[in-house]
């Protein structure tokens, strides 16, 4: 975003070197924020407001996961209200305060990073299928209701992406090679050659889909789904 010229108000709960050195050089504003909390995302809306003087673009990027090796029984009532907090209402509370100020405009766009687990159900990460599945359901809806009004809504759902979410200490390949007796990497490999291509998400090509359906480039797209998962999905 910053390369193709936008001014940026980055929320993330820790501020990394990585950002704090994008913020030293650029139009960035970092903002230490944690959008599970109730006046977080109004927080961090009010502070992109304050720094810019408006709002055109929400990227709705907070997600977390965490596999259930032991099933759905061993979920507990806290576990679904968690995964929840962080992967749904984190971008439904998010999305209800910054759309004012994109109405207001008559023309902003909305792009929230969902998941190929919205319409690929797996036991191992049911309570973030369900989440992914319900976000996926509200921004689809949402697009019909705000569209008319200049405003669209898009969803960009990646399968395995080469991040800490799973490739991390505590990730998804580390949680289940410990649970299983393996190692990380090869539950990674595994993991890679379910996809056509063979490897997993690079972030960078996320971002990619991101910039465009945030730019004037997809004008009149509103409404969809782009799913980047190097054909691990087979579904028509």
């Amino acid at each position: 975003l910053v390369r193709e010229g936008a001014c940026v108000a980055a929320g993330a709960r820790d501020i990394t070197e990585e950002l704090t050195t994008l913020a030293a050089s650029s139009h960035v504003h970092a903002v230490s924020v944690d959008l599970t909390e109730p006046d977080g995302p109004r927080r961090l809306v009010d502070e992109a407001i304050s720094a810019y003087g408006r709002l055109g673009i929400l990227v709705s990027n907070v997600g977390a996961v965490r596999p259930r090796i032991n099933g759905f029984l061993a979920i507990a009532d806290d576990d679904w209200s968690s995964t929840f907090a962080i992967n749904f209402f984190a971008a439904v509370h998010t999305t209800r305060a910054a759309l004012p100020h994109l109405l207001e405009r008559r023309a902003g766009t909305i792009v929230t990073i969902c998941s190929v687990n919205s319409f690929l159900p797996d036991p191992l990460v049911m309570d973030y299928s369900a989440a992914k599945a319900a976000l996926a359901n509200f921004c689809k809806a949402l697009s019909k209701e705000v569209g008319p009004r200049g405003v669209r809504v898009n969803m960009v759902s990646p399968g395995p992406v080469a991040t800490g979410l799973w490739l991390g200490s505590d990730g998804v390949a580390a949680t289940v090679a410990r649970a299983t007796g393996g190692q990380p990497d090869a539950v990674a490999d595994q993991a890679a050659k379910d996809a056509v291509t063979g490897r997993f998400t690079q972030p960078h090509e996320v971002a990619d889909l991101v910039i465009v359906l945030a730019s004037g480039r997809a004008g009149n797209v509103t409404g969809a789904d782009f799913i980047i998962d190097g054909g691990l999905t087979t579904t028509l």
